[in-house]
């Protein structure tokens, strides 16, 4: 009984001998440690082993009894990055530009790339930190949802000649007054200490013979843009193709050398400004030429009046310009039907007019809006006639699982999507539940869609959800309008421009008196394969009337 718990404890002993080893790194020593200890085989009582005899004894036991010591599997150093799944069913997405390239360093959450769906732009962050290995896609490809798209090494380093390279030299004093940077020696003695020789080979040099050009003949000192200058949202892009300007020429001022829309302007107003005179310039002009005539010619082509065959160039489409064109393209399978009406925007203008006169004279919240359009008015008539007429706010689904039989899905939120013009093109945002929303709060949140369209920064939840869209092509011009219907949604309503016309009194007695009204062509285009002409033509006019008399919002405010 006393020699089994000897035995027992010897093996205790064994166990922690070999964890405090693994525990201080000399893992070398486990493989020659054993769980089993024999006891001595003397008549007297058997102790355990002085602690400093322990290593020893766990050493000098007969191969056949030892334990190899297994190390648990090393951990996954590299690990890939996959792009998550942004909704709306979107499979693939386009690399816009890379923040980060192989070897670099990069923390959590810090920036990797700019992708573009159908919908909108996405910057991905990191998740680990650690050092960039590969990325499996250039800029301009297609990246699969799902799949990784980079690879980041959780445990490396960045390499020493990068370390090296991003180092600024450090200056080391020599005795004799010099500054050696890695290696090199640059004297800051005077002229009378340089040795005699170097004195010599220096006057003999060719390059020191040469005679100094003026300053002003002399080439200009390239300035060093950021290892982003050539980065920046498709909004900046867009404008410096545009304004035809290379825009790694740029020196860009934003975040690592970034290139802004001011940098932009800035660029092309220099260009612009400088100093250079061409030859038609130079050549004075002929008599009797007037100036009028000299500058109607600036706007001709060069190619005027230059005969020869037709010459076409292929320009590929812009990431706006395809998301439209599948978009439009599924909206063909769509049969559109169209539906004109004349709205009086005369009340709605006067109540506009009170109404911005008290937002200029009260103090409102950073975030309000200090002045109102029409859209907010128009966006929450519409949502008002959706609840009169709920089909509008429907989409069409085929049933896979019923041998593709349509069905109506009714939405309860109003959604509405506004078309809203670019520097990027053509994008439309969607105000999440107009119906539970005030005129300022539409107001508010069109003034945000728009300030983020413009710096192309809407996210996906900004773009998708819409279950109707208006389209204020009267902002720009037009007065009627065939508006095309977004893919999963029934109806679209386009606004014209408001113009002013005389029309006759409608108040009794003065039907002969001529007046001033304000009128605007509202254009409704409906999905004729659940939508009939009798439904919108109701549906149109309840928004007329809601539109022409404004004071009806106040009795179906929510």
């Amino acid at each position: 009984m006393k020699n089994m718990f000897l035995r027992q404890s010897s093996r205790a002993v064994g166990r922690q001998e070999l964890w405090r080893l693994s525990r201080r790194g000399l893992s070398r020593l486990a493989p020659t440690a054993t769980s089993t200890i024999t006891p001595s085989t003397t008549s007297s009582p058997t102790r355990p082993l002085p602690a400093n005899s322990r290593s020893s004894a766990l050493a000098q036991q007969p191969p056949s009894t030892r334990r190899a010591f297994h190390a648990t599997r090393d951990l996954q150093v590299v690990k890939p990055v996959f792009l998550a799944d942004i909704g709306e069913g979107i499979v693939e997405c386009e690399v816009i530009q890379w923040f980060v390239e192989p070897g670099a360093r990069v923390e959590e959450f810090s920036q990797l790339c700019e992708v573009q769906s159908d919908k909108a732009s996405v910057e991905i962050t990191s998740r680990f930190a650690g050092v960039v290995k590969k990325l499996y896609y250039d800029a301009g490809e297609m990246a699969k949802v799902g799949k990784p798209f980079i690879d980041i090494d959780v445990e490396g380093g960045p390499e020493n000649k990068e370390v090296e390279a991003l180092t600024p030299p450090e200056p080391v004093s020599t005795p004799k007054g010099r500054q050696a940077i890695k290696g090199e020696a640059i004297s800051t003695s005077t002229p009378q200490a340089i040795a005699p020789e170097l004195k010599q080979s220096f006057v003999a040099a060719s390059w020191a013979q040469q005679t100094p050009t003026p300053s002003h003949s002399q080439s200009p000192v390239t300035k060093q843009t950021g290892k982003h200058a050539s980065l920046a949202t498709p909004a900046v892009r867009h404008l410096s193709r545009q304004l035809n300007v290379d825009i790694t020429e740029i020196p860009g001022t934003g975040k690592d050398g970034r290139v802004l829309k001011e940098d932009v302007y800035k660029f092309v107003q220099a260009r612009d400004s400088a100093p250079t005179q061409s030859p038609a310039a130079a050549t004075p002009t002929a008599p009797g030429v007037t100036a009028a005539a000299a500058a109607a010619s600036a706007f001709l082509s060069p190619d005027v009046g230059i005969s020869g065959p037709q010459k076409e160039t292929t320009v590929p489409l812009t990431r706006t310009q395809e998301m439209m064109f599948k978009s439009m393209t599924r909206s063909l399978t769509i049969p559109h039907f169209l539906y004109a009406d004349e709205v009086d925007f005369t009340s709605l203008v006067e109540l506009r007019t009170r109404l911005n006169r008290v937002l200029s004279k009260s103090g409102l919240p950073e975030g309000q809006v200090s002045k109102l359009s029409y859209l907010p008015f128009i966006i929450k008539a519409v949502s008002m006639a959706l609840y009169k007429y709920p089909v509008l706010n429907a989409r069409v689904e085929l049933d896979s699982n019923n041998n593709g039989k349509p069905s109506l899905v009714m939405r309860s939120q109003h959604n509405i999507g506004v078309a809203m013009d670019t520097p990027s093109g053509l994008l439309v945002p969607v105000v999440k539940n107009v119906g539970s929303l005030n005129i300022l709060s539409i107001a508010a949140e069109l003034a945000r869609l728009q300030s983020l369209a413009v710096a192309g920064k809407l996210s996906p939840q900004d773009m998708s959800g819409g279950t109707i869209t208006v389209s204020n092509i009267g902002s720009i011009g037009g007065t009627y309008l065939s508006p095309v219907i977004v893919e999963r949604e029934v109806a679209i309503l386009g606004v014209g421009r408001m113009r002013t016309v005389p029309a006759f009194s409608t108040v009794p007695g003065e039907e002969d008196k001529i007046l001033r009204r304000q009128i605007c062509n509202f254009s409704w285009s409906a999905d004729h394969r659940v939508i009939d002409g009798a439904t919108m033509a109701r549906a149109a006019d309840v928004v007329r009337t809601i539109v022409e008399e404004p004071d009806v919002m106040v009795m179906h405010l929510r």
